[in-house]
């Protein structure tokens, strides 16, 4: 199916028209663009052996933003016309109505695509899907007859960019997004449990539709529901914690990455504030945030504001070297955009956030690690969790953990909870395994009520003295 492309300055503005009332908004500011954006997605659910909902929703609009030092102005509409820019403007040159400083430099350009242009809300018809969710509720059911129930999920969606810059140079991107989830309950003796998996990235959703690439998942959620019938409650106290690779970095993600983020730096409201260049982790730490990845969920050809993405070096060799900044908060502490500006839409400013975060990997065997662990738990998944950015604290919830003693892997364990802070957690990596993985593309991240794709990664890590919550007596 052919897709008439987004292309706002041919059918529902005059370029010149809107690059006359940007000039006009960012006359005495010191940066600002006109972003224009069209989305459309399409998500069906499949739960208790029917179809239970299936929406397609269709979007477009803009966001005019004028920015003067820590100032932004910032106003946005689904209407994109002529006499809704004139409107925006009028809230948007509020910013830089005492004047601003030195005008910033427009973003490099690259011809880099690291996902194809497509838009997978069309690319399958309708009936193929459900009859795919079908096919996932009856493979689970006939592979084990505790099966009581499957949830399954299929989703794509395609985001078209243009931004408009003061000088009148256009940036575009195309990006598409598709996902597959699927959850299970199994139930014996009276014990229900539940296991999910799932996974996609910035291609077609015909990838996702293979049985080659299904059917893992679906067995991947009824392993991790049959562990969990099996596990017994969790035990509670400080030990060492060895996390499985791939998934587990969100860990990394949320108690370290956001306080790599160049405004809470900035602010000094960070735990690494003043840390640079200083060691804050062990020799054998290094992480990158890498939106460059090809097809990956959390890579951006650009970001929100047409810098383009980057494999940026936040940890190397235990010292910090470098935060993630959008271009204001890189123009204020005197670096280079990183090219990690992101917004959910266009009624959002862009801020600096995460694309895909990882640690990379070390050179022990991933069971010469676990035999090392006297006394602990094997954390392989996880579920949500907290974190507080300022300290670093975080408290994250296990949805698949064992307990090891003498390096023997023991029983699965349930309700357990890892506490501690992101700070002390790096100093206290005593191993990292020769398997850096990166998840299979499920992260959402939140970042003062937006919320982003990104990805995650790290290889095995062994972790001293976390505190474990449990309800083992």
């Amino acid at each position: 199916m052919t897709e008439i492309a987004f292309a706002p300055f041919d059918t529902l503005l005059d370029q010149q028209t809107a690059l006359s009332i940007l000039q006009n908004t960012v006359h005495q500011a010191e940066d600002g663009e006109l972003f224009l954006e069209r989305r459309r997605s399409e998500t069906l659910v499949f739960d208790d052996g029917r179809l239970k909902s299936a929406n397609f929703n269709a979007e477009e609009g803009f966001g005019l933003r004028a920015v003067s030092g820590e100032i932004t102005g910032y106003a946005h509409s689904t209407e994109i016309s002529e006499a809704a820019l004139k409107r925006a403007q009028a809230t948007a040159a509020l910013a830089a109505q005492s004047g601003g400083g030195t005008w910033a430099d427009a973003p490099a350009r690259t011809n880099r695509a690291l996902y194809r242009p497509i838009d997978p809300t069309s690319e399958n018809t309708f009936t193929s899907k459900v009859d795919l969710l079908c096919e996932i509720d009856a493979f689970l059911r006939g592979l084990d007859r505790r099966v009581v129930q499957v949830s399954a999920v299929v989703s794509a969606e395609c985001q078209d960019v243009v931004i408009l810059r003061p000088d009148g140079a256009l940036y575009s991107d195309t990006r598409p997004m598709t996902r597959v989830n699927i959850s299970v309950i199994v139930e014996h003796d009276g014990r229900r449990e539940t296991g999910s998996a799932g996974g996609g990235g910035r291609y077609e959703l015909s990838q996702l539709m293979r049985a080659e690439d299904w059917k893992p998942k679906a067995r991947e959620s009824l392993r991790i529901a049959l562990v969990n019938l099996e596990a017994v409650a969790a035990p509670a106290g400080e030990m060492d914690v060895v996390l499985g690779p791939g998934w587990p970095g969100i860990l990394l993600h949320e108690a370290i990455g956001h306080g790599l983020e160049g405004d809470f730096n900035r602010k000094g409201s960070s735990a690494f504030a003043g840390l640079m260049g200083k060691k804050i982790a062990s020799s054998d730490v290094t992480v990158l945030d890498d939106g460059t990845l090809p097809d990956r969920r959390g890579s951006i050809s650009m970001d929100d504001e047409g810098t383009p993405s980057g494999k940026n070096t936040l940890i190397e060799n235990g010292v910090l070297v470098g935060y993630m900044q959008d271009r204001q908060n890189a123009r204020l502490m005197g670096v280079a955009p990183t090219g990690n500006g992101r917004r959910q839409s266009y009624a959002h400013a862009p801020m600096p956030r995460m694309t895909n975060t990882y640690m990379l990997g070390g050179n022990n065997a991933p069971s010469d690690i676990l035999s090392d662990l006297k006394d602990g738990i094997y954390a392989v998944g996880f579920g949500g969790g907290q974190v507080d950015i300022t300290n670093g604290k975080f408290v994250f919830s296990c949805t698949e953990a064992y307990r090891v003693k003498d390096g023997n892997i023991g029983q699965p364990i349930k309700g357990a909870t890892l506490i501690g802070d992101g700070a002390t957690a790096l100093k206290q990596i005593r191993a990292l395994g020769n398997d850096m993985a990166l998840d299979p593309g499920m992260g959402n991240c939140g970042k003062a009520g937006q919320w982003v794709p990104v990805g995650v990664g790290q290889p095995t890590v062994m972790i001293g003295g976390l505190t474990v919550g449990g309800s083992a007596g």
